[in-house]
């Protein structure tokens, strides 16, 4: 029987062979997200240590893909996307940095758009120059279409977020305090005018038996929704950069060098080879 080695079953030794940041990255972030897990059994936080395994498994996921797929992603990107993943799981959920830092989300979801748009880019590239697909997309519609990809990609994770608040009872589209709000709800005459409603100091709950609590947010309890919409705005934002510097790279024939390290490469039985400086 073969003996089977999970290093080597997950870990092609032979892509990262000379690509020493790209070796250095998986590693370090591997051990961290394996210490992280070992405190968490520690201190019996289980449902953390399924967000560590979790990590463990996704980091496997662009070799992976490379491997499967016959491609080869940058390392620049290869390394963005394992870092993203950690910045994600174990330095949001677990060090709770969507809460000590508030904009941690919003850079997240700003280079999940730019990441995405990479990714669609790269699809459509891909068959642009494949010989056996009979298709030439013009460089503007190759950079709407990998806008497209990325903006539908992060409309379906807002979806999961909502799913999972409204089937499991969690709280993934956070809650956003204003203190002002305008609604047509409010109108004293119950007509289809909109009420101003300003200055709100604080969100009172009234329960069904007739006690009430005061919260002390300074102000409105915003369930979501401006959360949503900001994380789909910031996603709009970073696949309109990676949209435009695409839309370059082809227009110049792949002579831009910064796009280079975002878009994926078919390997038509080539050895990989380390990106140029590394």
């Amino acid at each position: 029987m073969k003996k089977k080695h999970f290093w080597r079953d997950h870990v092609d030794l032979e892509a990262v062979k000379g690509k020493k940041w790209l070796l250095a990255a998986y590693l370090i972030l591997r051990l961290l997200v394996i210490l992280t897990m070992i405190a968490q059994i520690i201190n019996k936080n289980y449902e953390n240590v399924y967000i560590c395994v979790l990590t463990l498994v996704l980091f496997t996921v662009p070799n992976l893909v490379e491997r499967k797929l016959h491609v080869e992603i940058p390392d620049t990107m290869e390394i963005i996307i394992l870092m993203f993943i950690f910045a994600a799981e174990i330095l949001g959920e677990i060090r709770e940095y969507y809460l000590t830092f508030p904009f941690w989300d919003t850079i997240l979801h700003t280079i999940n758009g730019f990441l995405f748009a990479a990714i669609g880019f790269s699809i459509v590239n891909i068959l642009n120059e494949n010989k056996r697909v009979s298709m030439t997309l013009s460089p503007f519609y190759m950079a709407v279409t990998a806008f497209c990809f990325s903006m539908t990609i992060g409309v379906l994770w807002e979806f999961f977020e909502w799913g999972m608040d409204s089937v499991f009872g969690l709280d993934m589209q956070k809650d956003t305090i204003i203190t002002a709000f305008n609604s047509v709800a409010m109108d004293p005459g119950g007509h289809n005018i909109v009420y101003h409603v300003r200055n709100v100091a604080d969100t009172v709950l009234v329960y069904a038996d007739g006690t009430q609590q005061a919260l002390g947010l300074g102000g409105y309890l915003d369930i979501g929704l401006l959360d949503t919409m900001m994380d789909l705005f910031v996603n709009f934002i970073g696949a309109v950069i990676f949209s435009v510097i695409g839309y370059f790279y082809v227009k110049t024939k792949g002579e831009g060098r910064f796009a280079r390290h975002f878009i994926p490469e078919v390997l038509e039985d080539k050895p990989r080879k380390p990106e140029s400086g590394q």
